[in-house]
């Protein structure tokens, strides 16, 4: 077996174990009772990250260079990416969650690649002058595994958005602490807990300044929020709680977007500046408002805007979810988009 026949192997192969990975991802949200689904998913992802590191091996050595010159190789770059930043995302987290939204859209990503792609935009083609450089290398590989954190904690965003719809949950409080990271956002107590209590804001000397409490219709009381005097408290309604199972994933899944859009954002700020080097050592310019070049700009401010809500500014909940999941909307506009409706400087053939 020749290396092109290997490839067409690999990529074949790398979608077929995707699809699998997505299904048993998927029944093990269906029955969580279950945890070898867990650990077969886990295994899928790790397969198909190998398969894809070997295809990419294999055309490095076939072409002679970073095999990141076009859509082919860029697109299975990023579900490399993608698989990688699940599994960092899935060992950090604990959480089998995870799979449930990349798997899929790893999968989506290589049938396009592998299934739908004509061939001559398959096959390796010798590079044009201007990419005959070692920032190939650094510049690019360091966008797409941004785009790929980026995407998801975006994905991850929209999971969350999706669990809590419907409620009217905007929690307050820091998301980074003197002991490192942590989600002291979430005061609920288990949601239809029913204690006998008076109706009225209780003050207590243990350093919490109240709880929010509201009557339901058997003269019980049901304890809506319990919040340290330092922080903002969060008011909620009863007919607002989230059950028991429900908070714990929003929780989760909010805790996984942020940490992994957290790795994603230094990636493409890394990769803006390695760019901006590049360009002025090809073009003479360190920045020529190239659409390529604005769309990655825009994509930095709407990450560096969802970070400042959460970091500086303390916000939890649905409204900064909403800002990062507009996020993945505008990575891949900034990926293929500006490919699709217009040419620039980044404009090689469907270069990255």
């Amino acid at each position: 077996m020749n290396l092109v026949e290997l490839q067409n192997w690999l990529d074949n192969a790398t979608f077929a174990v995707l699809f699998l990975t997505m299904l048993v991802y998927w029944a093990g949200a269906a029955f969580p009772n279950l945890p070898t689904l867990a650990t077969l998913g886990t295994a899928g992802m790790a397969i198909a990250n190998l398969c894809i590191a070997t295809l990419l091996g294999a055309r490095w050595i076939e072409a002679g260079y970073f095999p990141l010159s076009n859509l082919y190789e860029s697109l299975f770059f990023l579900v490399w990416g993608i698989t990688a930043v699940h599994l960092f995302a899935e060992n950090t987290s604990r959480s089998r969650l995870v799979g449930v939204v990349t798997a899929p859209v790893a999968m989506g990503i290589t049938a396009f690649a592998a299934l739908t792609l004509p061939s001559e935009m398959q096959s390796a083609e010798p590079l044009v002058p201007a990419l005959k450089s070692n920032w190939l290398m650094m510049h690019v590989s360091v966008m797409m595994l941004s785009y790929a954190a980026l995407m998801v904690g975006s994905l991850l965003a929209i999971a969350f958005l999706i669990v809590t719809r419907g409620q009217n949950i905007q929690l307050q409080g820091s998301s980074v602490g003197t002991g490192g990271y942590r989600t002291n956002g979430y005061r609920l107590h288990k949601a239809g807990e029913l204690i006998s209590q008076p109706a009225i804001p209780a003050v207590e000397n243990n350093g919490f300044s109240r709880f929010e409490s509201n009557h339901n219709g058997n003269g019980n009381t049901a304890v809506l929020n319990l919040v340290p005097a330092t922080e903002f408290p969060t008011v909620v309604t009863a007919n607002e709680l989230l059950s028991p199972q429900r908070l714990s994933l929003a929780e989760t899944l909010d805790n996984i977007s942020y940490r992994v859009i957290g790795l994603g954002f230094p990636l493409i700020t890394i990769g803006i500046i390695a760019g901006a080097v590049w360009a002025n050592e090809a073009w003479g310019s360190y920045w020529s408002w190239d659409p390529k070049e604005t769309w990655a700009l825009i994509t930095w401010l709407v990450f560096a805007a969802y970070l400042h809500s959460r970091i500086t500014r303390g916000w939890q909940g649905r409204g900064p979810a909403i800002l990062a999941a507009s996020g993945f909307v505008v990575v891949w506009v900034c990926y293929l988009g500006v490919n699709l409706l217009g040419k620039g400087l980044h404009s090689y053939g469907w270069f990255f």
